[in-house]
């Protein structure tokens, strides 16, 4: 039963020296803060904000503004040249212009003509040195042709292009004479089948100057002139200009 007594006492005695007054010990006043610290080391480097998985998408989407413009650098060297491009479509055709004024009388002179196209179609070979002859006319405007000697006679002055063909199977010789120039022969020799002889020339003729073709000895044969198949002989000529 005694241990019962005991809180009492205790009880009985903090009573006691509270009133009698106790010098006991008390928390002290707040002292200086002191200095701080040494930094700490260095942290290690994060991950790229470009590639860690933890960076909100929308942050990756910001863009900064643009910087201002630099200077033009050097021009480069040329290229090469490309391909050439497709044909572009036409273009759309413009509004008609204003009609024209006359400023003076309009004259129109006569345009002047002359031509001619006639045939040899004999089986006779021409006589050498001179004027073939022709049996059928094609064209004769204005009749400047003379069908029987052979010969052109210039009504009309200017530029002339006159110009033959033959087919024949013997060699044959000829040439276009003129008032205005010396022959330009033209020869083509057998081959044994039919072959064609052509030659042209151009001419500036005045009025009454003449023009015709003739047969010429070259090196032909005797046979060529004894010959009775076909030789046909075309002869034509008109006024350029």
């Amino acid at each position: 039963m005694g241990a019962s007594y005991w809180p009492l006492l205790l009880v009985g005695g903090f009573s006691l020296l509270s009133i009698i007054g106790c010098d006991c010990p008390r928390d002290g006043l707040n002292g200086e803060p002191g200095r701080d610290g040494r930094p700490g080391l260095k942290g290690q480097k994060g991950e790229s904000a470009l590639e860690g998985n933890s960076v909100p998408l929308a942050l990756l989407k910001l863009k900064g503004e643009a910087g201002p413009r630099g200077a033009q650098g050097i021009m480069g060297p040329k290229g090469y040249s490309g391909h050439l491009g497709h044909t572009g479509a036409p273009g759309q055709s413009g509004e008609p212009g204003p009609n024209g004024k006359q400023i003076g009388p309009v004259v129109v002179a006569p345009q002047k003509h002359s031509a001619f196209s006639v045939m040899r179609t004999s089986a006779v070979y021409p006589l050498y040195a001179q004027v073939v002859t022709f049996d059928t006319t094609v064209v004769n405007d204005p009749a400047d042709f003379n069908v029987e000697s052979g010969k052109f006679t210039c009504s009309t002055a200017g530029i002339y292009y006159f110009t033959f063909s033959s087919m024949a199977k013997v060699s044959m010789c000829l040439s276009i004479n003129s008032d205005a120039r010396e022959e330009v022969a033209f020869c083509d020799f057998n081959r044994n089948y039919d072959q064609v002889m052509t030659g042209g020339v151009v001419l500036e003729l005045q009025v009454g100057q003449k023009v015709w073709l003739k047969s010429i000895r070259d090196l032909q044969l005797a046979t060529d002139v004894q010959d009775r198949k076909p030789k046909q002989i075309i002869f034509n000529g008109f006024l350029l200009f």
